[in-house]
């Protein structure tokens, strides 16, 4: 028999009302706001009044660096969550919204895989409840308060060379990364060169994953550092005096959502930033919601744990003052081939001299995250192609590393083949193992900040900037902005900023090509090498063969 395919599982699921999922976290049903029968945002009244409650064990599930052989970050993190509720534990799960771009794309969704997913899937890949178009709106409507501004008399004196906030759209779209706006006379406007970055590089995306309240939403949002003047002092979204009319658009958006996994466990699904091109984690608000309304909170961070575990570390529980308690590392036999060099085609055939030349890059990835003082387990995501001598391999490397390595079904099983993963992780949680901090001080240097993300986490030899670059950072900490976290933007694919270049590699140079201050967000953004802030679409991209069966359900999802 055929194996069903994500979306027909997901399609064949027996949803219970999102009323019955907020009953058992507690949220009375006057508290949640309904988007049709199965899923609904969680009330800020409701929230506001968790204040003083316990924190439930924050467990974070982080990966070794993506490859074609996939590794089921998100998969896990649902499995593992599904898992921790067969075995008796008051578990929810905490993960991000999926962007249009990579689900027309290449990447896919983010609702996870096989029997570990949250639905309704096709919704949550798509529209689902509008946040990502609420984040577009609100940004854009900043940009074009900006240049009204400039048009009708510029009041701030604005050099329109120095604007640098620039415009999102969620979707791939290589031919918008540099634009000139306002061409075809005076009644447009003055023309200057700008661009569009993807909306979950935008910084009211990562605003509204920080923000404590929408009072604090608004704080942040007139932070915006938007443009210079002509005597180079900064201009803000308050100086323009977007931040309320922002503020409105975005408040329905900073309730978190909440679904549920195909075994009917609840999941809060908020916000969505990359991780590799901004700071790739679900928000503040959901996760200190569901630390309230469980014992046990499973999220995750995105892409491998050099971009997604180090920034959840150092800028969401930095900032949030969030202490997880154990780390999963996901990984994959057929990940571990190909860091070994096995071509794609080729990871069928049994080859355990491979994986075990490609586990240094699961062992990098594990001495990170032990790095940040957080106990960790390898999860095994079985393929089905996996030899027992190939499992064995990776066990044993694992075990060198100081850690155990556990084999989990989940994809086909559900979270009834993650329960020893569950069990471990239990153990690790309530072990009062974790001893966290961050990599680096507050007080630290922003140079000297990006040089240690770059030469402790990704094992670089050196990092270089130009003089411009480096004059840049220091005039920010002239100005104030010293104390901000790094955030650094870089490829998925590797420890270095060469994507081709796969396994543990040492002594490799990162290059800063460019910063960007994101003082409402609270960091400083670093693009390194060839990083682009606006992908664009592979050659065959998923949108050629998404479309409507004649039962009018999606096909070509995944």
């Amino acid at each position: 028999m055929a194996t069903k395919t994500d979306i027909e599982i997901a399609r064949a699921a027996t949803k219970l009302p999102i009323q019955d999922i907020g009953a058992r976290l507690g949220i009375p049903a006057a508290d949640l706001l309904p988007y049709g029968h199965d899923k609904a945002k969680v009330g800020q009244d409701f929230i506001r009044g968790l204040d003083g409650r316990e924190d439930g064990k924050l467990i974070l599930v982080t990966a070794i660096n993506p490859t074609p052989a996939g590794e089921g970050k998100t998969t896990t993190t649902v499995g593992l969550g599904d898992a921790l509720n067969r075995i008796g534990k008051n578990a929810a799960i905490c993960i991000r919204e999926a962007s249009l771009g990579p689900n027309f794309g290449m990447k896919g969704g983010a609702a996870g895989g096989g029997y570990a997913q949250i639905v309704p899937m096709e919704e949550m890949n798509l529209h689902f409840t509008g946040d990502f178009h609420a984040i577009t709106s609100a940004h854009n409507l900043l940009s074009a308060m900006i240049d009204n501004h400039i048009h009708w008399g510029n009041e701030q004196d604005i050099d329109t060379r120095r604007v640098t906030w620039r415009r999102v759209m969620d979707m791939n779209d290589r031919a918008l990364r540099d634009v000139v706006v306002s061409l075809g006379g005076p009644a447009n406007g003055f023309p200057r060169q700008t661009g569009f970055d993807i909306t979950v590089a935008s910084e009211v995306m990562a605003i509204l994953c920080l923000a404590d309240d929408l009072a604090d939403l608004q704080a942040r949002l007139g932070r915006i550092v938007v443009a210079y003047r002509r005597d180079k002092t900064p201009v803000t979204c308050a100086d323009i005096g977007a931040d309320g009319a922002m503020t409105v658009l975005l408040r329905d958006a900073m309730q978190p959502n909440l679904v549920q996994t195909l075994e009917n466990n609840p999941a809060f699904v908020h916000g969505g930033p990359f991780a590799n091109i901004a700071h790739g984690c679900n928000s503040v608000i959901a996760t200190r919601t569901a630390l309230k309304l469980a014992d046990f909170v499973v999220t995750e961070a995105g892409f491998g744990a050099d971009l997604g575990a180090e920034k959840f570390f150092d800028i969401k529980c930095r900032k949030a003052g969030l202490k997880p308690a154990a780390s999963v590392v996901v990984a994959t036999v057929r990940a571990m081939k190909m860091n070994g060099g096995v071509a794609k085609e080729d990871l069928g055939a049994e080859n355990v001299a491979a994986v075990r030349a490609g586990c240094p890059n699961l062992g990098r990835h594990i001495a990170n995250v032990k790095g940040f003082g957080v106990p960790v387990v390898v999860a095994i995501n079985h393929f089905a192609g996996d030899t027992e001598a190939e499992v064995d391999a990776v066990r044993a490397y694992v075990a060198d590393q100081g850690a155990e390595a556990i084999l989990c079904t989940h994809w086909a099983d559900g979270g009834a083949g993650a329960e020893e993963l569950a069990r471990k992780v239990v153990a690790l949680a309530e072990g009062g193992q974790a001893n966290f901090a961050p990599l680096y001080p507050d007080d630290m240097g922003l140079m000297d900040k990006i040089e240690t993300v770059a030469k402790r986490i990704y094992h670089a030899g050196e990092v270089t900037a130009d003089p411009a670059v480096r004059a840049q950072l220091a005039a920010w900490e002239e100005a104030g902005y010293g104390d901000l976290p790094v955030c650094m933007a870089k490829t998925q694919y590797s420890f270095s900023t060469d994507p081709a270049l796969r396994g543990a590699p040492e002594g490799h140079v990162v290059p800063v090509r460019e910063v960007r201050l994101s003082a409402g967000a609270g960091f400083v953004v670093a693009i390194c090498g060839e990083i682009m802030t606006m992908p664009g679409l592979p050659r065959h991209p998923a949108a050629e063969t998404i479309r409507l069966d004649a039962g009018g359900n999606v096909e070509g999802l995944f």
